[in-house]
């Protein structure tokens, strides 16, 4: 018997799934009277260049990682966010439609930004709330949250043992972390755009390691 014992270092239990949830890079500003293209009635809008930059700096931070799979959601943002890493590691993203991000309702199409940057009492009050429900037709955190989980431990069954890139969007972080920390709603919110977040998936538990790494960029 050793006469030693040092401090308990983390790693994730067997057949786990280790996730890295990396927000997709900043995306073209909304212009008033314009709404973005839209996939399956929500606004779809491409990156900026400086979301392109946010992208190379993710595949380039992670392109020496062990990672297994890369997926991404249904809209271009995470597509062109993935695909320096991918190019990289010789890999073609799979996508999961439950991880698409939060829908806004009447104001998905750009109108949002337009209605937060003035406070509009909508936007105040859901995020007092804590739930998107409050804007007209918004989704609410409960049935956001229901699907993000839904997608995750989909990958996670698919990927046990495994460190998986997962492109998704900020309203999606902030579900899943919300969950796996046990927190109020909007707890997590506010991801950075090419940030980095990472959760364990094993079984029903999900269990934090990190939130809106951006030293990469």
């Amino acid at each position: 018997m050793s006469n030693e014992a040092r401090q308990h270092r983390f790693s994730p239990p067997q057949g786990a799934c280790d996730m890295l949830l990396i927000r997709h890079g900043e995306t073209q500003a909304a212009i008033r009277g314009e709404n973005f293209p839209t996939v399956d009635g929500q606004g779809d809008p491409a990156l900026r260049p400086e979301g392109e930059a946010q992208a190379r700096a993710v595949g380039e931070r992670l392109r020496h990682f062990p990672i297994g799979a890369i997926y991404v959601t249904t809209m271009q943002r995470t597509h062109q966010t993935a695909a320096p890493l991918a190019a990289a590691l010789g890999m073609t993203p799979r996508v999961e439609a439950d991880l698409r991000e939060v829908y806004l309702g009447d104001w998905d199409g750009g109108e949002f930004r337009f209605r937060s940057d003035a406070n509009d009492p909508a936007v105040v009050r859901a995020r007092e709330i804590g739930c998107w429900s409050a804007l007209p037709g918004g989704e609410s955190f409960v049935d956001l949250q229901t699907r993000v989980l839904r997608g995750l431990h989909r990958i996670a069954a698919a990927h046990s043992d495994q460190l998986v890139a997962v492109v998704v969007h900020g309203g999606v972080v902030g579900a899943a972390l919300a969950h796996a920390a046990g927190s109020r709603n909007f707890g997590f919110m506010g991801a950075d755009n090419g940030s980095i977040s990472r959760v364990v998936v094993h079984g029903t538990q999900m269990t934090v390691r990190g939130f809106n790494d951006v030293s990469h960029l």
